[in-house]
């Protein structure tokens, strides 16, 4: 992906996830309980899929709570972390005309795609999602 296509992409991302976190806390009573889901894998198949919980953990988050946003859903703090340090990065990018931050994505999309790596991921990935069935996210 190129540079600018990627940073529209990512600056929109995080626009959606602030939007998304703060429709969220505003009806932070009606998605706390275990009833609400925008999960469309869980509405079809009654199962939690690995990232089912997030946003509740992201809330916990934004309420200083970390120990609550990883147990209930440790994605939660990789996606916090991306949506803090990525706007502001990619704003110091545009203002001083730099690209380290597609320079860091591109070593880290290398690492990512080395197939040692991808298999850890894939079994912390699983684990969770065995974690979400059984905390019945």
């Amino acid at each position: 992906m190129h540079k600018n296509k990627l940073y529209l992409f990512l600056l929109f991302a995080c626009f959606v996830g602030y939007s998304w976190l703060l429709f969220s806390l505003q009806h932070e009573h009606e998605i706390q309980s275990q009833e609400f889901t925008v999960c469309l894998f869980k509405k079809v198949t009654t199962v939690p899929c690995p990232s089912c919980g997030t946003t509740r953990s992201v809330m916990q988050l934004s309420h200083g709570k970390f120990l609550s946003a990883i147990l209930i859903n440790p994605f939660g703090i990789l996606v916090g972390l991306i949506m803090i340090i990525t706007p502001i990065w990619i704003s110091y990018d545009l203002i001083q005309k730099k690209d380290s931050f597609y320079t860091t994505y591109l070593k880290i999309e290398s690492i990512l795609r080395k197939r040692k790596v991808a298999i850890v991921l894939i079994v912390l990935v699983i684990a969770n999602w065995i974690w979400n069935i059984k905390k019945n996210l």
